[in-house]
């Protein structure tokens, strides 16, 4: 004969100075009749430990070698072996193929900019303003997979006169071409797309 078993299950609390304190925890759980503020809120029981007191006795399960062995270079002081080191095999970084040409590490990083040609700017009417979205619309320039852009100068006459180009950055010379015809540069945040500098 079976008898079905009817229990309830209530979550256990670590903290023994919690324990005790069945109506602050009863009262917390009644979320929709508790208002949470600094005053009243708690972490979780079991979330918090206290620190480990390691090298006060072998009760604790941390004394003596506190848990790091009895031998061996991690078990000395100072500070082991150097990151990346595997012992004396050759490590993942030499076993690697490297890129020839392409040197990475910090300092070696390249901006990859969109290219907006000169040539590309002469369908727009004086004194109007153009980007990359305006000029993409009417099909001057295409899709491109970079956010940022830069004007530069292309083989073809630039012959847009008073006209506002706004890019993320210019050339010297698609500069000074711009200006010479009466236009004007503005330069482009690159993470918002505000005017920074006209």
């Amino acid at each position: 004969n079976t008898r079905a078993h009817s229990s309830n299950m209530s979550m256990k609390i670590f903290d023994w100075k919690k324990r005790g304190d069945t109506a602050t925890i009863e009262r917390l759980n009644d979320v929709e009749n508790t208002e949470f503020t600094f005053d009243n809120i708690t972490p979780a029981p079991g979330s918090k430990h206290r620190k480990k007191r390691k090298g006060r006795g072998i009760a604790a399960g941390q004394g003596a070698s506190c848990g790091f062995g009895m031998r061996g270079q991690k078990s000395r002081s100072g500070p082991g072996v150097r990151s990346g080191f595997e012992g004396g095999q050759q490590p993942l970084y030499r076993r690697l193929p490297k890129f020839v040409g392409r040197p990475t590490g910090p300092g070696h990083t390249k901006t990859e900019y969109n290219v907006i040609k000169l040539d590309e700017l002469n369908g727009v009417a004086a004194g109007e303003t153009c980007n990359y979205k305006s000029l993409f619309e009417t099909s001057s320039v295409t899709k491109s997979k970079l956010s940022i852009h830069k004007v530069v100068v292309g083989k073809g006459d630039f012959t847009a006169k008073d006209v506002t180009v706004q890019a993320h950055a210019f050339t010297k010379s698609a500069r000074a071409a711009i200006e010479g015809a009466g236009g004007k540069c503005e330069v482009l945040k690159r993470t918002t797309g505000e005017v920074i500098e006209a």
